[in-house]
């Protein structure tokens, strides 16, 4: 069940509860041979999306020796609403992140299954977009997906934050959010909740996110990283160039509004601390706003993810999509490179605009590659130049016409983000050591402040007797 569709330009299909169903693509091989495997998990925000829509046919992928399995999981409320009663009913005491668990689900599905189809269930990489790529780094801590995927391809998405700071991704949050939802639906028990339509139900606002319910994530998947606690054993994640696009649709920037746009998605104080500055023209203002917002959302995720895998001895190979296609009028900009550009390449195909013989290029590397990587969890002989890891070499791939490895050097904007969720998460892992610290600071602060001022005082003072005396 869901409103709308991802991405926006899918074609919407039927709406059922009925939906947890998966597709199969199948190449020919021989009897006996047994096949990587690659498993799609869409994105959309954990509210929209399916598996079923033309873009992620796996036909184009298949014939490069692999089986695709795409599916659907539970979205919205009904993938991730938390609530006290539902939590007594289940054997685990928690809620929520049932769309979660429906992946964990094909997963074990995709285990007891695929090697009747020929498939290698030793060789399964789950690969993903947005939330999806969210969802994967979730499951790559989870103890629930252990065993059951050997490789993981990120695209555009993680949850490296130190979510713990998020009220309502915590257990008990997302249940006092989970009663407040039920409050604004108008039901006093579980039992006129389940009563209600599911049409009804879905004009109730939600949120939906995956939740620290201490069963299927039992600890922010950053901490779960440092400490090496990781399923899968090779990484190949990245984002695209101008992520930030997308969130700016509609919007007009200018030094003068440059806040408040940003403040629509963020607090005050993190576009102080963290944001870069707007410059003196709309165009400045619109290309920090777009900076920022793909910073935040998604660049920064995939580096930290990069960075925290490399430590702990997993190889990963980073990357940047950046294949500049024209901008809609209501975009604000030219051509760019936004948030989920590189699916029609991945998959080989694109409903909407026809390509040219460079997109085609482009788009027969990109499929080789994932396969390769799915193959071996190692990009390497797949047509790009060579591409070390990113614990050997602190380089990221950029895929384009020309691909070519640049170092990963984050601007000042990713630098303040980093160093504000890095006191955050000391923070919150050390609340009451952090709250002394910061009385100390501000003690010394204000005493400096207040002998600055004596000082002043009285060096005017003597100032003043000397000029008195003469």
């Amino acid at each position: 069940m869901q409103k709308g569709m991802y991405p926006p330009d899918a074609p919407s299909g039927p709406v059922s509860e009925d939906c947890l169903y998966l597709n199969l693509w199948v190449p020919p091989h021989a009897q006996g041979q047994k096949l990587p495997v690659m498993v799609w998990i869409y994105g959309g925000g954990l509210a929209n999306g399916s598996g079923s829509i033309p873009l992620y046919h796996g036909n184009v992928l298949a014939q490069r020796g692999v089986i695709v399995v795409t599916f659907n999981y539970r979205l919205g409320l009904f993938g991730f609403l938390a609530l006290p009663g539902l939590a007594k009913e289940s054997p685990t005491h928690t809620s929520g992140n049932y769309g979660l668990l429906d992946q964990v689900a094909t997963l074990r599905w995709v285990q007891r299954n695929i090697a009747a189809f020929g498939g290698d269930p030793s060789r399964v990489t789950v690969f993903g977009q947005s939330s999806g790529s969210i969802s994967i780094s979730a499951l790559s801590v989870s103890p629930l997906a252990k065993g059951l995927f050997r490789y993981a391809i990120g695209e555009s998405g993680g949850l490296l934050e130190p979510m713990q700071l998020a009220g309502n991704l915590t257990a008990k949050g997302a249940q006092e959010s989970g009663v407040a939802f039920m409050r604004h639906a108008g039901a006093s028990s579980l039992t006129v909740l389940r009563d209600m339509s599911a049409k009804a139900l879905m004009k109730v606002p939600f949120t939906p996110g995956i939740i620290l319910d201490g069963k299927a994530i039992d600890e922010p998947p950053a901490q779960a990283y440092r400490a090496g606690r990781i399923n899968p054993s090779a990484f190949m994640i990245g984002s695209n160039q101008d992520e930030g696009v997308i969130f700016l649709k509609g919007n007009r920037v200018t030094p003068q509004n440059y806040d408040e746009v940003l403040g629509r998605d963020f607090p005050s104080w993190v576009i102080k601390v963290a944001a870069p500055s707007p410059g003196s023209t709309p165009q400045t203002a619109y290309a920090a706003a777009v900076r920022f917002e793909g910073d935040v959302r998604f660049h920064w995720d995939m580096w930290t993810w990069a960075r925290l895998a490399s430590k702990v001895g997993r190889p990963v190979y980073l990357y940047q999509f950046n294949h500049p296609t024209p901008c809609s009028p209501n975009e604000g900009c030219a051509e760019a490179t936004p948030h989920g550009a590189e699916m029609p390449y991945v998959f080989g195909h694109d409903l909407h605009h026809a390509w040219s013989r460079q997109d085609k290029a482009l788009s027969n590397l990109m499929v080789t590659c994932w396969a390769a990587f799915a193959r071996t969890g190692s990009p390497h002989s797949c047509g790009l130049p060579a591409w070390p890891t990113f614990g050997t070499r602190p380089v990221k791939m950029v895929i384009a016409n020309h691909a070519h490895l640049i170092p990963m050097q984050p601007d000042a904007t990713m630098r303040r983000i980093d160093h504000l969720y890095w006191a955050a998460g000391i923070i919150a892992a050390h609340p009451i050591p952090a709250v002394i610290v910061a009385l100390i600071v501000v003690l010394l602060v204000v005493g400096g402040v207040i002998w600055l001022l004596v000082f002043s005082v009285r060096r005017m003072r003597r100032k003043k007797a000397r000029s008195t005396a003469r």
